[in-house]
């Protein structure tokens, strides 16, 4: 199961209430983050929950209200004592971004892993997550991310004995290890059915509704999106300032056939975005309001 936290909803500035944009997932004892705005680290706390074991931080750009948390946030990672690398991911320029923020925070007791996407598209594995990073469209280079947790098939005795699978090795080709032995390669498929459903949670905030969005959004289980704009009217505004509309994220996320829709990052003259959410509905009857600390526990589907 993946736990899923909203941390922060604002766009361009913090409100009382209403922290800068922050997404934060829990799966298997590795916590992975995306974006960190101002006070992300103190929703963190609110929330009860520890960024000790955050061990991957994406970003989909490097405007302030996404990034300018991080070097407080990495000075109290460093300040609980951890040692363990942190992987950074993000847009062309990652590094030297980072580096230009670490002035303030120039020792930490670990290592940043950096890793800048540069395609369309990249697909990367790290801790039991595959992360899917897809370009958008923004007024600087900004990437939507995919969350996903594979599952393997079921373990199928009868198929590991017509295989001819030693006992012994039935554990670790269900955890997808491949085993060598006596010239003999014994691997998962050998002893697991078709693979099954996972988890997909996607996100993407800053950007026009373009359609890769929804091609990649595909069958999410949650779809967490930016809505800029709640007021009727705002669509040219929305198109100037490469944001969406409440309505435009909704049909996104109608077409692409989602589960459900949070939608966050909205602007600070949105002071009640609930207000708006009955039309928003119209359009995908499965829209909800996010809220800072709004979480959810994404689990597999049962059998």
């Amino acid at each position: 199961m993946l736990d899923v936290c909203l941390l922060g909803t604002s766009g361009m500035m913090p409100l009382p209430n209403r922290w800068l944009t922050a997404l934060m997932t829990r799966f298997n004892g590795s916590s992975l983050l995306i974006d960190c705005g101002e006070g992300t680290q103190i929703a963190i706390r609110e929330k009860g929950w520890s960024f000790h074991s955050i061990d991957i931080i994406c970003f989909t750009h490097y405007h302030g209200d996404h990034i300018s948390g991080l070097p407080g946030l990495l000075l109290s990672m460093g300040n609980a004592d951890r040692i363990k690398p942190v992987t950074l991911i993000g847009p062309k320029g990652l590094e030297r971004v980072v580096n230009a923020l670490r002035v303030i925070a120039p020792e930490l007791p670990f290592e940043l892993k950096f890793i800048e996407i540069t395609s369309q598209k990249e697909v990367l594995e790290i801790n039991g997550y595959m992360i899917e990073a897809f370009r958008v469209s923004h007024n600087v280079t900004c990437y939507g991310y995919n969350i996903i947790i594979n599952r393997a098939g079921k373990f199928i005795m009868e198929k590991a004995s017509i295989n001819e699978v030693p006992k012994e090795y039935w554990n670790r080709l269900q955890k997808g290890e491949v085993i060598e032995n006596d010239n003999k390669v014994f691997t998962p498929d050998m002893v697991l059915g078709p693979e099954r459903k996972g988890i997909k949670l996607t996100y993407c905030t800053d950007s026009r509704p373009i359609p890769f969005i929804g091609e990649n959004a595909k069958d999410a289980d949650l779809f967490i999106c930016e809505g800029m704009y709640g007021e009727k009217g705002m669509e040219e505004k929305a198109k100037d300032h490469k944001h969406m509309t409440f309505y435009e994220a909704a049909k996104l996320a109608k077409e692409a056939e989602v589960n459900e829709l949070w939608l966050t990052h909205f602007s600070p003259s949105l002071v009640r975005p609930e207000d708006y959410i009955e039309d928003t509905k119209e359009i995908f009857a499965n829209a909800k309001v996010g809220k800072d600390k709004k979480s959810i526990t994404l689990d597999f589907e049962k059998e």
